[in-house]
């Protein structure tokens, strides 16, 4: 992996240290660490997942930027043991030279004395403000904690040392009170962890934003889970999918972040930037699946909540529903053919064994009207049936929501604006 940056390098060595934890299929301890001793800030990542494959780190490429600087001399401070060792290895790394020339510097080995864990921790020192490497820490946190992964407990402390002493401030220890067990799929825990994220209206890790939510109960969400098949070729790959929509209130809240959207992506279980498609041409199997899972949850969105994300063109169809269902309703009504009114009723669904008012007649077809409407717009256009337009101009320039997301603003921020 190619690291550009002191603190992308912090993120990728804490990524690292999740996917171990994930990996040992056992109960975890994530523990990010840093003190300050002005100006010199003491970064510590430990875990107690699988023991460290060496690799991972003499494979790294790191760019010049920042090593070999007055930031950071490049030193990496590697202490790792698997299950089956009796010690804890102790290495040093240092990263200025090429990958092909890098060493590992074997340290002298600590016992375990008889006892059986795993666990690595990497240190480095550098010269930087603490709150410049504190907030790309913290987004990472604030991600991954939307995972909720139930074998990862993780903490962010901070210990600043100044004139007054040492001061210690733990920020938060995630997972501590998710109402789920262990038994929630993925899927639902990712929507657990996104409702939260929003609640929180990333004003605060530890509390939501009451002035913009009173409840989960203003929130739209849907999820879509999508999968391949696994192959000699290529392993079965999954892409789960959730998508929130909140309602909000004309608070201080909503007209500083104003109409956004934000997207968040994750690749195995670790926070990733935005998809990028390079090369028009390029076969990428992943990318229909993506979609796939983009389209299923925007498919159980509109499900779920009726009206919710439809056409421009669906929407001008609707607008002209309630007019139709009155002149059917009269129709209907207005004839002596009780053969014929028996047949309505039982399509509409409707008792046949007392009088019913026109209002009631008309408010079914119109849900019936609708619900046509609502369910063909759902279909790709490839195979809706085709028919006339009933009104000029009125082909749908609507773009997918899946493809707006994948093709249009792939490669973009992190957050970014959908039009209204």
């Amino acid at each position: 992996m190619d690291i550009s940056s002191v603190q992308k390098l912090c993120i990728h060595l804490i990524s690292s240290a999740v996917q171990r934890c994930r990996l040992s299929e056992d109960l975890c301890r994530l523990s990010v660490v840093l003190k300050s001793s002005p100006p010199i800030i003491r970064v510590s990542i430990s875990d107690t997942g699988t023991g460290s494959c060496l690799e991972e780190f003499q494979d790294l490429k790191c760019n010049r930027e920042g090593i070999g600087t007055e930031k950071w001399d490049g030193l990496l401070s590697i202490k790792t043991t698997s299950i089956s060792d009796n010690k804890i290895y102790h290495y040093h790394l240092n990263l200025r030279g090429s990958v092909s020339a890098r060493r590992l510097t074997r340290l002298p080995s600590i016992p375990k004395n008889d006892a059986k864990f795993s666990g690595t921790e990497v240190c480095l020192s550098i010269s930087e403000t603490i709150d410049a490497l504190l907030k790309d820490i913290k987004h990472y946190f604030q991600k991954m904690l939307i995972l909720k992964i139930p074998s990862v407990a993780a903490e962010l402390v901070i210990e600043r040392g100044d004139a007054s002493g040492l001061r210690c401030e733990n920020v938060f220890l995630p997972n501590e009170c998710s109402p789920l067990n262990f038994s929630s799929s993925n899927v639902e825990r990712l929507k657990s962890g996104l409702e939260e994220y929003v609640l929180k209206h990333r004003n605060s890790l530890n509390n939501k934003c009451d002035s913009c939510f009173c409840s989960r109960e203003k929130l739209k969400i849907s999820s879509g889970v999508a999968c391949s098949m696994e192959s000699h070729r290529s392993p079965g790959l999954i892409v789960e999918a959730v998508i929130a929509i909140s309602e909000l209130s004309e608070s201080l809240c909503f007209r500083s972040s104003g109409n956004k959207t934000e997207v968040l992506h994750f690749k195995d279980f670790s926070p990733s930037s935005v998809i990028t498609y390079p090369g028009k041409y390029k076969y990428q199997p992943d990318r229909h699946l993506i979609k796939k899972g983009v389209k299923l949850a925007l498919d159980d969105l509109k499900e779920k909540h009726t009206g919710l994300l439809l056409s421009a063109h669906a929407v001008k169809i609707c607008s002209y529903a309630p007019d139709l269902a009155s002149s059917i309703a009269g129709i209907i009504l207005s004839s002596n053919d009780l053969k014929f009114r028996s047949k309505c009723s039982s399509l509409l669904e409707l008792s046949q064994s007392q009088e019913i008012g026109k209002q009631t007649v008309e408010d079914r077809i119109k849900e019936k009207i609708i619900s046509v409407i609502e369910t063909n717009d759902r279909k790709p256009e490839k195979i809706k049936e085709a028919a006339p337009f009933l009104f000029e101009d009125d082909r749908p320039q609507d773009l997918d929501p899946a493809d707006l997301y994948l093709e249009e603003h792939a490669g973009g921020d992190n957050v970014f604006s959908f039009p209204d």
